[in-house]
């Protein structure tokens, strides 16, 4: 798998990476304390937050309530509006439908589109050489700006190197005529060879998918010659040195993922159109709405104050969605036929056209002294990023960045990849990103380690992994400097106690049958909490004259209760209730900018700017309140919808505030609060995994009893949405671990078109999921919350792996786990 790595050899002489010698600028070195104190000044452990940033559980009002989801009503009404509702607006709507390549790999020499030209209700035909069609380079990355994915796509493509390349596009009257349309153009290609293999595509002698001419914004570590997208590595220390010291013990395992599908209910779906201002708008499924503006000025060559991006209701993203996926063809498409146009893919171009999570093979390697410290970690992964580059090289860096920075305390530390293109189709962001893949390899292999030495599986991690106050210096080893992180919350112990009273771990029985044996395993997590220094949120809070809010947010809610948590933040600042205050989220015309709904950011950096501006309206609010009680307003404080008096126990209700302010005799202001948040802080939040199962040697058969997760993301702002949201990750783990995902035939074809045909669990055949929610406080993030809804989707593989490696002895590496490879892996171990 990959090139092989020689190895060379040192002895472990610190604890920390902090102990090394620092090179000074005049050739000399820093002492320790000299060190130390420069880390601690540039990352201290002490967080200067707000007073109010920090409260105890009883003198919370909204946070950490289990206020009820913001559009639980309108969704289950059937009031709740998705891109699709809109089409009744628009009496002269266009339908589109894609012509999409039949081959893998191969020129499209010619399109006959005279039949559907034709045909009545047929408004627009376009080809790679339409004048509507842009021919500029584009990622689909919904990503920060420059974009750190190669510039490689275009709308319709001549070059087609997947089955379901788009290829030409139809507006028609209805869905059917454009269905029919499509069917009745003929393409004919000049086929290629093709390599569906990430091992073979990598090879000097394979098909190549790019020339050099055909790709912007080339990535570091490109080589198109071999296929391959990115090439990107890190180190702290010296791990070959590491690895070749006779005092160790070195361990390498192999592992391997599946090509996981989003499969969210609401499809790719996208409404285009011109505006009377003659502006373009698209209402549109995405949780990228800014970044999919800029991206269509980019590509359509027009200014960003001439698109207009709306986000409605989100049917599921996860990942999916942090793209711009289809929103380029019905906006060419309504430019061509001077009409709206709305594009809603088919579900089986969701499973064969659009994102899935990339298959990866990830290689472990580590050096373990005799009583069990970690000297080195070093991790390898090859990942398929299929025919184009989109997320590619941000999602591999990941699955080095994301699980080796738990074991914070090991002085030597490697991370490699290898991005390269094949014949299938492309992939993209996925819940976890990058970390379930590596978390399978490093929590798998830690387990195999600890067996292989007789050592116990959770303390071996505890005796190597994080806790509060260390130098996090691992998670900078693929940033550059100045991308260390201290930690300043970590709930690791009681998450691992927690987790073992809950599954049984000291309790196990085992069956009566004498061929059916029970195991539990245990894994660990750790993610981030959006990017640090990469990330921007914005909100604004306005009040009105009966002293309710509207507030307007940037930040995207995709389904996750994002609007929830932003209205309990704001009105835990402001004292009133929740239902004083109406949000509005992520339309790029109205609400502030904001990079999107993705890297468990949308808390943590959106909500902070949402509680910045309820503290900016806040302030104008006791000024007022100041005026009205003729006190002075640093004895003022809010609650229960009024402004009080801390000395005089005066108080005036916040209906009185607002009219007052607006129509005032002497002075009048809308009260108006604004706030933008940015930090180069990514906390971790924490998760221990544990996986009980039982498992049949005589056939391999498997029954998974229960499922528990518990997780650390500091305080939850809603417990019962944080609680859904780690069961929801668990599931899509345990699919992870247990399902085969998208696989193609020997043609490049996919096998799986749609729901009935996808392998994954069932609610009958799910085990009990049971969420546990430990509580830290992160010092800076709004109220003490980091992120949650990613990390419990990284540990359910590694988990089960382990489970049955105790149950029955034997160890299954490539996902999924089924019955006939753990039946095969008994009978070559017998």
């Amino acid at each position: 798998m990959g090139p092989s790595r020689p190895t060379a050899a040192t002895d472990r002489n610190s604890e920390t990476m902090t102990d090394a010698d620092d090179p000074q600028p005049d050739g000399g070195t820093a002492s320790q304390p000299e060190q130390e104190s420069r880390e601690l000044e540039d990352h201290p452990l002490e967080w200067d937050e707000p007073e109010n940033n920090n409260l105890a559980p009883d003198e919370r009002a909204s946070v950490s309530r289990p206020a009820e989801k913001d559009d639980d009503p309108k969704l289950v009404t059937g009031r709740a509006k998705y891109t699709a509702d809109y089409e009744k607006r628009f009496p002269d709507l266009a339908h589109a439908s894609v012509v999409r390549s039949e081959i893998p790999h191969g020129y499209v020499t010619e399109i006959d589109a005279s039949e559907a030209e034709a045909m009545d209700g047929v408004y627009a035909v376009l080809t790679p050489w339409s004048d509507d069609v842009p021919d500029s380079k584009y990622t689909s990355a919904g990503q920060s700006y420059p974009e750190p994915s190669p510039w490689d796509m275009n709308v319709l493509n001549e070059h087609v190197r997947y089955v379901g390349d788009p290829i030409a596009a139809i507006a028609a009257e209805d869905a059917d005529t454009a269905r029919a349309a499509a069917e009745r153009v003929d393409v004919e290609y000049d086929e290629a060879d093709y390599v569906l293999d990430p091992e073979e595509a990598y090879s000097e002698d394979a098909p190549q998918l790019f020339a050099d001419d055909e790709v912007e914004n080339e990535i570091v570590g490109h080589d198109y010659d071999r296929n391959r997208m990115s090439h990107i590595e890190g180190e702290i220390g010296d791990v070959d040195a590491a690895l070749d010291s006779d005092d160790v013990h070195v361990h390498e395992t192999e592992w391997e993922t599946i090509r996981q599908s989003h499969a969210q209910i609401e499809k790719h779906t996208s409404l285009a159109y011109t505006d009377e201002d003659d502006r373009y708008v698209l209402v549109t499924s995405t949780q990228v709405p800014n970044h999919t503006r800029r991206q269509l000025a980019h590509l359509f060559d027009i200014p960003i104050r001439d698109v207009r991006v709306s986000k409605p209701r989100v049917g599921g993203g996860f990942g999916g969605k942090q793209a711009m996926v289809v929103e380029p063809i019905p906006l060419a498409l309504s430019i061509a036929a001077d009409r709206p146009v709305i594009y809603e893919a088919t579900r089986e171009e969701e499973f064969y056209a659009m994102r899935s999570r990339h298959p990866m093979k990830v290689r472990a390697r580590t050096a373990i002294t005799d009583d069990g410290s970690i000297e080195a970690i070093d991790l390898y992964a090859l990942s398929n990023t299929g025919a184009y580059g989109s997320h590619g090289m941000t999602v591999a860096g990941n699955v080095g960045s994301k699980p080796m920075p738990l074991y914070s305390k090991v002085p030597n530390a490697r991370f490699e990849a290898d991005i390269v293109h094949t014949n299938t189709p492309q992939t993209g962001a996925m819940r976890g990103y990058g970390a379930p893949q590596g978390t399978l390899a490093l929590e798998g292999h830690l387990d195999e380690v600890a067996r292989d030495l007789g050592l116990d599986p959770i303390e071996f991690r505890q005796q190597n992994y994080m806790e509060v106050g260390d130098l996090d210096e691992i998670a900078g080893m693929m940033g550059g400097e100045g991308a260390e992180r201290r930690i300043r919350s970590c709930g690791l112990d009681e998450c691992i106690e927690r987790g073992k009273e809950a599954i049984g771990w000291d309790d196990r029985e085992q069956p009566d049958a004498e061929h059916r044996h029970r195991g539990i395993g245990m894994a660990l997590s750790a993610q981030g909490t959006g990017v640090a220094g990469d990330e921007l949120g914005a909100a604004q809070l306005m009040m009105n004259e009966d002293g309710s809010f509207h507030l307007h947010v940037g930040g995207v809610d995709i389904g996750t209760g994002a609007d929830t948590a932003f209205v309990q933040i704001a009105a835990e600042v402001l004292g009133c209730d929740e239902t004083d205050i109406v949000v509005k989220s992520a339309d790029t015309d109205i609400t502030p900018f904001d990079y999107g709904a993705y890297a468990s950011s949308t808390t943590y950096i959106s909500g902070m700017a949402v509680k910045k501006a309820a503290e900016d309206a806040k302030e104008r609010i006791l000024h007022w309140g100041s005026k009205l009680l003729e006190e002075p307003a640093a004895n003022l404080e809010t609650g229960d919808g009024e402004v009080y008096s801390e000395e005089t126990d005066a108080s005036v209700e916040l209906e009185e505030i607002g009219y007052e302010a607006a129509y005032g005799h002497d002075e009048r202001e809308h009260i108006l609060g604004k706030g933008t948040h940015c930090t180069e802080e990514s906390p971790p939040p924490f998760a221990a995994q544990f996986a009980d199962v039982t498992v049949n040697e005589a056939t391999g058969e498997f029954d998974v009893n229960k499922l528990v997760v518990a997780v650390d993301c500091g305080v939850a702002i809603n417990p019962g949405m944080a609680e859904g949201q780690a069961e929801g990750a668990n599931h899509m783990s345990y699919e992870m671990a247990v399902c085969e995902g998208i696989t193609f035939d020997d043609d490049g074809q996919a096998n799986v078109t749609s729901f009935d045909e996808y392998d994954w669990p069932t609610a009958a055949e799910t085990p009990t999921i049971e969420s546990i929610l430990v509580e830290t406080h992160e010092p800076t993030g709004p109220f003490g919350a980091k992120s949650v809804a990613e990390v419990p989707t990284n540990t359910v593989p590694p988990a089960l792996s382990n489970a049955i490696r105790q149950a029955v002895g034997v160890r299954i590496t490539d996902m999924p786990i089924t019955a006939e490879k753990i039946r095969t892996a008994l009978e070559d171990d017998g």
